[in-house]
């Protein structure tokens, strides 16, 4: 009989795949779900508890400032842990958050709750495309499709229950009952623990990884290495790609009710607006990572999110009251190269190690950006009296995101570049690996400049 990782045989590796992609499919789901759950029930939560407007606007630039934490961090933790039990930390952090913030007796408290269980959410942010790469390796673009569609369906189903859930048995059942779905998620994860309590930084699960992209078998660990991709040229396009793409994504979100009902539309009607806007998510979700993955360049979907974004731009800045659902759907298509631009960490590295780092990099420099995005937006528009300066701030954006979506689109490996991959001790081990890395990285770094 064939044995396969760890000894056991086909079966077993199939059946834990499948837990890995169940466990996928439910963190993916639970990423945003203490964003949206909150803002319809602002008006409940105020009636026990502080929270003016200013903090309500606090609250609004939590998620993004701590996914841009957790970018940054999570790399660093991905040095000593797996990258399973990464993910069973950020479930376990976003179930403790989401419990405290529900039983929360003051504001203080609240915000600690939700700034913990957003960090942890943040970590599973940054987790989710090396878990692709070191799990299915051939399926890059399915997969990558898959969890980002999952993403979208937990950003819409939370606001959709809030309120019902509300009025039923309270607002605070109605924020807390999403750490049990943080608890479910972690489930699958506790059947494909790593096999070794020894081996950090993503080493082999039982039954369920693959062989490995450079056709070393999973029986013997890979070398330690350590990640720097911030020395890779491409790296800070991908940054730059994510980062311009998620502030034009948030500004929008944050603005374009007021853009519109400052043309004339009611507020019921500026609601559908953004729904339209927000709604394209999900098609592009599901076509643009299988769609790269068959592109030998991709930039022809950078294109179409700058056109598309900027055309968007000019009709709600010249004619926002008239056709405004063309406006708001063009606009709404720009955020294609956000499940481009997850798609590329895995398409653009060689091993879930890089992957990770890349992915926390990439996605920690991206949602600092998109912090600024809102508030800029507002400052412009304050200080000017009109939008004008706002969607010239956003135009800059765009150039920016043009520029950096080509040069990552071009085909080559961030880990390949001169210096990016380093062995932890200094050294590489007696059995070739440093060898064969370093002549790739000399002979492949020139195409990743």
């Amino acid at each position: 009989m064939t044995r396969h990782h760890g000894g056991f045989g086909a079966r077993g590796a199939w059946r834990g795949r499948l837990l890995v992609a169940a466990g996928l499919v439910l963190v993916a789901f639970t990423l945003r779900t203490a964003v949206t759950s909150v803002p319809p029930l602002t008006d409940s939560i105020a009636r026990e508890m502080f929270l003016p407007s200013w903090l309500v606007g606090v609250l609004g630039m939590l998620p993004t400032a701590l996914f841009g934490v957790a970018g940054l961090l999570t790399p660093l933790l991905m040095r000593l842990w797996s990258v399973e039990a990464i993910a069973v930390a950020a479930m376990v952090a976003s179930a403790i958050g989401q419990t405290v913030r529900a039983l929360a007796p003051e504001t203080g408290l609240f915000l600690a709750g939700s700034a913990l269980a957003l960090a942890g959410m943040g970590a599973g942010n940054i987790v989710l495309p090396p878990i692709v790469r070191k799990y299915f390796p051939a399926r890059i673009g399915l997969f990558t499709s898959l969890y980002v569609s999952v993403i979208n369906l937990g950003t819409t189903v939370p606001p959709l229950l809030a309120v019902p859930i509300a009025d039923a048995v309270g607002w605070r059942m109605s924020l807390g009952w999403w750490a049990a779905v943080n608890v479910v998620a972690i489930l699958p994860w506790l059947s494909v623990w790593p096999a070794r309590s020894g081996t950090r930084g993503g080493g082999r699960a039982v039954d369920a990884a693959p062989r490995r992209a450079d056709g070393a078998h999973d029986g013997a660990p890979p070398p330690r290495v350590v990640v720097r991709p911030w020395r890779a040229p491409a790296a800070w396009a991908l940054a730059f790609l994510f980062g311009c793409t998620s502030l034009n994504t948030y500004t929008m979100f944050a603005w374009l009710p007021s853009i519109v009902t400052g043309a004339g539309l009611s507020a019921a009607e500026a609601g559908v607006q953004l729904s339209i806007f927000a709604g394209l998510g999900l098609p592009l979700s599901l076509a643009v990572p299988i769609l790269a993955t068959r592109l030998r360049s991709p930039f022809p979907v950078v294109a179409f999110g700058v056109l598309t974004f900027l055309v968007g731009y000019v009709g709600l800045l010249v004619a926002p009251g008239s056709v405004t659902w063309l406006w708001s759907t063009l606009a709404g298509l720009g955020p294609a190269t956000f499940p481009l631009a997850l798609v590329l960490v895995n398409l653009r590295t060689r091993s879930h190690q890089a992957s990770g780092a890349v992915s926390g990099f990439a996605q920690g420099i991206g949602y600092v950006a998109a912090c600024s995005g809102p508030l800029v937006a507002g400052l412009l528009h304050d200080a000017t009296g009109g939008w004008t300066a706002s969607f010239l701030f956003l135009g800059v954006t765009l150039a920016v995101m043009g520029v950096s979506g080509w040069v990552i689109s071009r085909p080559h490996f961030i880990d390949d570049h001169p210096r990016v991959v380093e062995p932890v001790d200094g050294r590489w081990g007696d059995d070739g690996a440093g060898d064969a890395v370093s002549t790739r990285t000399r002979r492949a770094g020139r195409l990743g400049g």
